[in-house]
């Protein structure tokens, strides 16, 4: 499976993650990013032995968009700091099925339990917040742009199904609508941070896959 490079110097390798695919292995075996990128350093720069590569950030398998990883061990400790410290800046795009306001905040109080998360009642669970726009809205179908100010599990997923409007293909919390590839409508399309070394503030983006642009009936966001 070849990769998606978006940008790479001697401390970091960030791609585009298709959907479908693993961020890491697990016991399924199917191929992952992580495996991937080291295959592709090994082979590019002829290194014997094992390659180094950090995971510093994860995407569940049915989410698509940008991803870093560190190539050296310094680099991931500093990246793993700014993810620690909420210094990187995550943009999300999702389908979400109705009709939302042109912008707005949720904020809930979040518990995960097993493989799935729920809305609880304080002092049960974690804080949970989010801001968003509403880019457009066509086929009932509206287009948002998602800032996290938390990282809690399936966070946008549970929210916006708390609130009336799941995302488009998202079963598991709610969705009436398909998604292809068995996925749901979910992209992180930007990234931001600080290059651990050379201190300069890097954002990347990448656009989702072309089904997306059909379901929604645009090929550009109305901002």
């Amino acid at each position: 499976m070849p990769l998606t490079i978006l940008y790479e110097d001697n401390h970091l390798l960030v791609v585009r993650k298709p959907i479908g695919v693993l961020s890491q292995g697990d016991h399924t075996g199917d191929p992952n990013l992580l495996d991937l990128g080291k295959a592709y350093l090994k082979d590019k720069y002829q290194k014997p032995g094992n390659v180094f590569l950090g995971l510093v950030q994860r995407l569940d398998r049915p989410v698509s968009g940008v991803m870093v990883f560190a190539r050296t061990s310094k680099g991931a400790a500093r990246l793993s700091e700014q993810i620690r410290n909420r210094t990187i800046q995550k943009q999300y795009w999702a389908l979400a099925e109705g009709k939302l306001p042109k912008s707005g905040h949720l904020e809930h109080q979040i518990a995960h339990r097993q493989s799935k998360s729920r809305i609880v009642e304080p002092p049960e669970g974690q804080h949970a917040k989010l801001s968003y726009q509403c880019l457009d809205y066509k086929n009932n179908i509206s287009w948002l742009e998602i800032q996290l100010n938390t990282g809690r599990h399936h966070q946008i997923r549970i929210q916006f199904s708390h609130i009336g409007h799941p995302l488009i293909g998202d079963y598991k919390y709610g969705s009436r609508k398909p998604y292809p590839d068995r996925s749901f409508a979910l992209h992180a399309q930007s990234l931001t941070f600080t290059h651990p070394t050379t201190q300069e503030i890097l954002t990347f983006t990448a656009d989702p896959d072309p089904h997306w642009f059909t379901i929604c009936g645009t090929q550009k966001p109305l901002r």
